[in-house]
């Protein structure tokens, strides 16, 4: 069922990781050139795999559990980005080449949020489930 509304935050945590990395700069080299997530194949590749494991959720709404697991696993995958990104920032300045933080670093944030509200609703709908299950 597609109409649900954990499909609908699965579409925007998509949205999240596979549009807007294109729209919003990760940081601002010395040089100030602007550097997105598509310059760096790490992590066009890790905000991609997240995109595609939100996208896989929506389609499995028959098995709630893969879904849940699926959710589960973009979630880790989605702390391992922002890890990667306070490891970048967190060099010392001397061998870091980012002069200015770009509002690119905080959509794992964003996705996060939007994949705990999405597991919430998955365990909500498993557990009305588990209920009639339990009358019958």
């Amino acid at each position: 069922m597609l109409q649900r509304i954990q499909t609908v935050y699965l579409l925007i945590s998509a949205l999240f990781s596979a549009g807007l990395i294109f729209v919003f700069h990760l940081w601002t080299t010395e040089n100030e050139l602007l550097v997105y997530a598509k310059d760096n194949l790490t992590y066009l590749i890790l905000f991609l795999g997240s995109a595609l494991l939100s996208v896989i959720s929506i389609f499995s709404y028959t098995n709630r559990q893969t879904q849940f697991v699926l959710g589960r696993l973009n979630i880790i995958l989605n702390f391992i980005l922002l890890g990667l990104f306070v490891y970048q920032l967190l060099i010392s300045p001397g061998e870091s080449q980012i002069s200015e933080k770009g509002v690119g670093i905080f959509i794992p944030i964003f996705s996060i949020v939007f994949l705990v509200l999405a597991n919430k609703a998955i365990k909500k709908d498993e557990d009305l489930v588990k209920s009639v299950d339990r009358l019958r």
